[in-house]
């Protein structure tokens, strides 16, 4: 190599902004079980985000999911025995990712169990006549409406102890494709 090789300035690629949404979003809030507010500020960071990011076609569904999502928590989860305090407050972490034609919302809790996601309609509609109140599942509805709003639905253990339940909206035409 050349003496004037190796001292010339090295050409590199131009950064993009942060802003850029070609370069992804990333967003994450903790929110605790016991606070009568805390779907209201998962659902309050998540349509903040979406606005700010150019999706707000996408905030309707996404603020539904996660209000699903963190009132499970709420109302069915309870912390591993490794992450059990006498007194503790029961955390919730809800991340937003955005990458060019996706969405990915998780929401992380303290409890290991896995969630009992809804295999799916067991009876045509069309079979129950005029007994179609009889196909709604005595639980589980809200799990139900995150898999008719999201592309994919799914969870992954987490740490020592936990879970995280994630959607993925695909959102290549620039709207969510699903309708309840």
């Amino acid at each position: 190599m050349s003496e004037h090789a190796a001292n010339a300035p090295t050409v590199c690629a131009p950064r993009r902004s942060i802003y850029d949404p070609a370069n992804g979003h990333f967003r994450f809030l903790t929110v605790y079980a016991e606070s009568p507010d805390c779907a209201k500020a998962a659902r309050d960071m998540v349509s903040s985000y979406l606005q700010a990011w150019g999706l707000p076609h996408a905030v309707d569904a996404a603020q539904l999911v996660v209000s699903e999502l963190v009132g499970n928590v709420v109302h069915h989860a309870v912390p591993d025995d490794c992450l059990t305090r006498p007194g503790a407050a029961r955390k919730i972490d809800v991340l937003v990712k955005a990458w060019p034609g996706w969405l990915f919302i998780g929401v992380a809790d303290e409890d290991s169990t896995p969630p009992d996601l809804p295999a799916g309609e067991f009876v045509s509609p069309e079979l129950a006549g005029d007994f179609a109140e009889a196909l709604l599942p005595d639980h589980g509805r809200g799990l139900l409406l995150v898999q008719r709003l999201a592309d994919a639905v799914w969870w992954s253990p987490k740490g020592p102890g936990g879970k995280t339940v994630w959607c993925r909206f695909d959102l290549d035409d620039g709207t969510p494709d699903r309708q309840l």
